[in-house]
């Protein structure tokens, strides 16, 4: 609604002259009480003033302001005109009024700019979504559940992916920021396949009600499992488990779907994609469309995001270079063009990222978001296996949570954030396999950190925490041999599966990896645009 208030001249004669005397009327009862206040300021100027053209206006105290409602503005605007006038007619009050309210309207701007000040602070301190975390179990000497929720609350991880549920420790989150990526075993689906009834059970017994939980994944590389029985029964499982999420509620997924919203996947290892050397040439592979296909559909249906496991370590594992680490780690080389699109590519991760996208976009499913499930490098490994080290574990891991925090995207997809799960939050000393399989941890199991990636809270590192250091620095080199053609080609080799959780298989993949942007994240640079512009906007009101 619009309050205008409008002049009126009356000429008045007295003794042989003129004098004009603005008057003002007012025709919403609003605007009155400013009007009369400024209708009787300009009738004491006006006696003092015979030339019209001497006159000086005060603010207009019918000021529209688009955020506030017209009553409270009017009632403002009406006491701040409220200055006592003394007997005598001095234009020297009136200016002392104007100074006077453009003190407040200064105060107002330092206010709101220190609000925002805070906002921003208090952002840049908090945790950061589409940073997650792996919790495995595999292990028989985890600390307790408070223990790790503590640990998690002293970083800047927002999310944990927990393989199979653990009550004790989702209870330990409540009241936190950290959201949960819950797990359904592979050796639960069949149940869940079987009926709605089985699933609502399921549901009823193991979903939280008092964290937020992100998605369930129902399996875990289910679809190379190595199971032929289990692929058939992906789709019914998660469709009864759909169905059996409480209705109206915030965990309840919709084709429109808000940030509270869970939503039922699965998560699938790199072995799906059956090309993609160069990353836009990216497909999945023919013979799992009768499985996968279905399953894309109904995440395009429910807004649920495709989730994938890369790993660039196994990439290098297959091929020892030092220019190929380089392009692991995130570190400087030369980049490797992209001759489908034309696209150049720094680093690893984003090519490995930007294969699914294609390989989406390929099925017509180019819509769908992706999750990294999971990712990671050892920090230790046997003698024959080449790059699990401390520096490098380090410089993989650290260098990935900069991208992230980034918000550089992908090449195909520049600026787009990408939700990524970091494996694993613990050493899992029960894992078969080479000693390279027992060592991705970020965390000892008695919370001291292997080494730091810059994911605590604070500026200064924990004093349980290793010291960062300098990863070491990996130039390209002239190669010995001839050079890799493909950016990510995988493997036809079928992850083993221990109590429900995949051991990580390697892929034949070569891509190069950059430097990391340093610059501002997406989020942090838009908070300081607003805060500039409402500071300014407020600035021009004086």
């Amino acid at each position: 609604m619009q309050f205008r208030c409008a002049r009126k001249k009356k000429k008045k004669k007295k003794k042989g002259r003129r004098t004009t005397v603005t008057r003002f009327c007012c025709t919403n009862e609003a605007c009155r009480p400013a009007a009369r206040l400024h209708s009787s300021l300009c009738r004491r100027r006006g006696k003092r003033d015979s030339s019209a053209s001497q006159r000086r206006r005060l603010p207009d105290p019918c000021v529209r302001l688009p955020f506030l409602s017209s009553s409270v503005f009017f009632f403002l605007a009406v006491q701040r005109h409220k200055l006592p006038l003394p007997a005598q007619r001095d234009r020297r009050i009136e200016r002392a009024a104007v100074a006077s309210m453009g003190i407040n309207r200064s105060l107002d701007v330092a206010v709101v700019c220190g609000i925002l000040l805070q906002a921003l602070l208090f952002h840049l301190a908090t945790s950061q979504p589409f940073i997650g975390v792996n919790y495995g179990t595999i292990a028989d000497n985890l600390p307790a559940a408070a223990s790790t929720a503590s640990l998690l609350m002293s970083t800047s991880i927002g999310k944990l992916r927990l393989y199979e549920p653990h009550p004790d420790l989702v209870a330990a989150l409540a009241g936190s920021n950290i959201s949960v990526l819950l797990g359904v075993p592979n050796g639960d689906v069949p149940n869940l396949a079987s009926s709605p009834a089985a699933a609502a059970s399921w549901a009823a017994a193991n979903i939280p009600t008092d964290v937020h939980v992100s998605a369930i994944s129902v399996g875990n590389e289910l679809l190379n499992s190595g199971d032929p029985t289990l692929a058939p029964q992906l789709l019914p499982a998660m469709q009864n488990l759909q169905a059996a999420l409480p209705t109206g509620s915030t965990i309840k997924a919709r084709s429109i779907s808000s940030p509270l919203d869970t939503h039922i996947s699965t998560v699938h290892s790199m072995a799906v994609l059956a090309s993609s050397d160069p990353p836009s040439s990216g497909a999945f592979h023919t013979d799992l469309a009768g499985s996968l296909d279905p399953v894309l559909e109904f995440l395009q249906q429910t807004g649920a995001p495709f989730m994938i496991n890369p790993y660039p370590y196994f990439a290098y594992a297959s091929d020892t270079r030092p220019d190929t680490l380089a392009f692991c780690l995130f570190q400087p080389n030369p980049g490797r063009v992209d001759a489908g699109s034309g696209l150049t590519y720094t680093n690893m991760f984003d090519a490995q990222l930007d294969a699914v996208r294609a390989a989406l976009d390929a099925k017509g499913y180019g819509a769908l978001d992706v999750v990294i499930a999971e990712t990671g490098w050892p920090y230790k490994g046997d003698a024959d296996e080449a790059g699990a080290t401390v520096d490098n574990a380090r410089a993989y891991n650290g260098n990935l949570v900069a991208h992230l925090k980034a918000q550089v995207g992908t090449p195909r997809a520049p600026g787009k954030s990408v939700d990524t799960y970091l494996f694993a939050l613990y050493d899992e000393d029960l894992k078969p396999g080479p000693v390279s399989e027992r060592s991705f941890g970020l965390y000892q199991t008695d919370l001291t950190a292997n080494y730091y990636i810059g994911l605590a809270n604070t500026t200064a590192a924990p004093a349980n925490m290793t010291p960062p250091s300098a990863p070491a620095q990996v130039m390209p080199q002239p190669s010995k041999g001839a050079m890799p053609t493909g950016f990510c080609e995988t493997t036809a080799g079928v992850p083993g599966i221990t109590q429900g959780q995949q051991v990580p298989q390697s892929s034949s993949c070569y891509v190069p990896a950059g430097a990391v942007s340093r610059r501002l994240d997406a989020t942090t640079r838009q908070l300081i645009w607003l805060a500039v512009l409402l500071c300014m906007g407020m600035a021009l009101r004086k």
